[in-house]
């Protein structure tokens, strides 16, 4: 069920391992930065772009591993997606709280809807592969792809942010 999906898991992630390098390059421009406004903004907006360029690395990893039966893969998506849902709600919670950043309906489309409907996804693709359905692979690369998609709007939109606001305290 695997085997054909093996190209499309390849590249996304290759390409969420090297977003991942990416991302601590444009940290680096963060240095200027009050302490405040850094520890913050990194809490709330790097570390979730990090977990979705991770997520997809962990999704590409799973998905191409030698697997005897779908169904423990399967079973390690749900839980794992159960746990970045809980962490999507708790960085959106993060997000609310924050003062000194004011989001509009696009940033909070892909910072906070496309990780959520990711996780999503992935629990439905879990309990496809446990049920045999030839359609969870669909499900587990939609993930990877709205991962894909939000954390590169999210590196984007941070190293933006960071050199608008590089040296003010």
């Amino acid at each position: 069920m695997l085997h054909d999906w093996a190209n499309l898991f390849e590249i996304t992630g290759a390409a969420g391992a090297q977003l991942i390098g990416l991302v601590f390059v444009a940290v680096t421009l963060g240095v200027g930065l009050s302490a405040p406004q850094a520890a913050d903004g990194i809490r709330a907006f790097m570390t979730p772009t990090l977990v979705n360029f991770g997520s997809v690395l962990f999704l590409a990893v799973l998905m191409l591993a030698p697997w005897p039966s779908v169904k423990p893969l399967g079973c390690v998506l749900i839980v794992g997606a159960a746990a970045g849902l809980a962490y999507r709600l708790s960085a959106v919670l993060l997000k609310r709280k924050l003062d000194f950043i004011d989001l509009n309906p696009l940033d909070w489309t892909a910072y906070n809807g496309a990780p959520l409907l990711a996780s999503v996804s992935t629990i439905a693709g879990g309990v496809g592969f446990v049920l045999d359905n030839p359609l969870a692979p669909f499900a587990i690369a939609a993930a990877s792809v709205l991962l894909l998609c939000g954390g590169i709007y999210g590196a984007w939109d941070i190293t933006v942010w960071m050199i608008r606001n590089r040296g003010k305290t």
